[in-house]
C-alpha cells in the first residue's frame, strides 16, 4: 500500500509548455526540484490545473516520468488519473504506478443519473484494480458530481486504499470539520485545494494541509507548521499578508499562475495550451504591482523565508 502520509503540503504543478505549445519537460523538472529545494512534502501532477484534458496519452507518460525522476524519491509525487471510464481510470493508475507515482488523485465523473451508490462503486472497483493508495478529490465545480459526508465517511471506512480527501466543495470549513468528527473508525487526512483561498479557516477547521496550485506553496507550508506548532496567530497573520494574492492568483484560468512560475524562473514561457488563453499585458502589469507591494526586493527565484 506504500507509506506516503498525506500531511502538508503538496502543490499541484503547472504543465509547461513552449511557446509553440509542445510541452517542455525541462522547465517540469526545474519546477520538481525547486519544490524538493523549498521543502515540500509532494508534489501532484496531472489535476485540472495541470491541464491534463489538453494533454495527449504519451505527454501525460512524459509528465509523469519527469516529475518522478526529478523527485528522485526525496518526495512523493500523485498523479491526476481522473478518468468518466472506470476501466480507463485503473489503467491510467496502474500505469502511473508503474511510472513511480507514489499515489493517485481521482475525481468521480458526473452520470446522466446520479447515485451516491455508483460513485461509491467507481472508487471500490478502482481500489479492487490496484494498489496504489487514493486521493479522493470532492471538487463538484469541475466534476458537477456531489459527495455528501456519509458517502467520503463510507469510502473512508470501506476502502482502505482512501487515503486522503481533497476537500473542495465550499462551504470548506464545515465540510471539513463534519469529516473530521465522523472519522471515528478510521481517521485519514484531509488537504485543502480551491487555491488556498480558504486555506486559513479549513486549518482550523481540521484540514492536515495543501493540495492546491498557489504558485507560493513555501507561503502555504509555513501556515501549516505554524498551526502544527500551535501558532494559529501566526498562521493566520501569513495568510493575512498573502490572501490579496490567493484570491487575485485564483481568478479563473490557468494565466496568472503560470506567469507568476514564469516570473519566478521555474518555467520558460507562461503559454496555456489552446483554448485556454495566456496572460494579457493588464493583468501582467496588475500582478507585478501586486508582487512588488506583497514581495518588495524579494528574490522569487528562491524559496520565500521571510513570513
Amino acid at each position: 500500500m506504500g507509506d506516503i502520509e498525506f500531511k502538508g503540503v503538496f502543490p499541484i504543478l503547472v504543465t509547461p509548455f513552449a511557446a509553440d505549445e509542445s510541452l517542455d519537460l525541462d522547465s517540469l523538472d526545474r519546477v520538481v526540484r525547486f519544490m524538493v529545494g523549498a521543502g515540500m512534502d509532494g508534489v501532484t501532477v496531472l489535476g485540472v490545473l495541470g491541464e491534463v484534458n489538453r494533454l495527449t496519452d504519451a505527454e501525460r507518460e512524459h509528465v509523469i516520468a519527469t516529475a518522478v525522476e526529478a523527485a528522485a524519491g526525496r518526495i512523493p509525487v500523485i498523479v491526476g488519473t481522473s478518468h468518466s471510464g472506470t476501466k480507463a481510470c485503473i489503467e491510467l493508475s496502474r500505469r502511473a504506478a508503474e511510472l513511480g507515482a507514489a499515489g493517485v488523485m481521482i475525481a468521480p465523473s458526473r452520470e446522466p443519473s446520479p447515485s451516491e451508490d455508483k460513485i461509491f462503486e467507481y472508487y471500490s472497483r478502482i481500489a479492487a484494480g490496484t494498489d496504489i493508495p487514493i486521493v479522493v478529490q470532492d471538487h463538484p465545480a469541475s466534476t458537477q458530481t456531489f459527495m455528501s459526508v456519509p458517502l467520503l465517511l463510507r469510502l473512508v471506512n470501506e476502502l482502505p486504499s482512501v487515503r486522503c480527501i481533497k476537500e473542495e466543495h465550499p462551504p470548506t470549513p464545515p465540510k471539513v470539520a463534519a469529516l473530521v468528527a465522523g472519522m471515528s473508525r478510521r481517521r485519514v487526512t484531509i488537504l485543502q485545494g480551491l487555491g488556498a483561498l480558504y486555506g486559513i479557516f479549513d486549518l482550523e477547521s481540521g484540514a492536515d494541509g495543501f493540495m492546491t496550485g498557489f504558485a507560493f506553496p513555501e507561503v502555504l507550508r509555513a501556515m501549516v507548521e505554524a498551526k502544527r506548532q500551535g501558532r494559529l496567530d501566526d498562521a493566520r497573520a501569513i495568510n493575512d499578508r498573502f490572501l490579496p494574492l490567493i484570491v487575485f492568483e485564483q481568478q479563473p484560468g490557468l494565466a496568472i499562475r503560470k506567469e507568476i512560475y514564469r516570473l519566478r524562473g521555474l518555467i520558460a514561457s507562461n503559454r496555456v495550451r489552446h483554448p485556454g488563453t495566456t496572460v494579457d499585458e493588464a493583468t501582467a502589469e496588475q500582478l507585478q504591482r501586486l508582487l512588488e507591494r506583497i514581495l518588495p526586493d524579494v528574490d522569487l527565484g528562491k524559496p520565500i523565508d521571510d513570513m
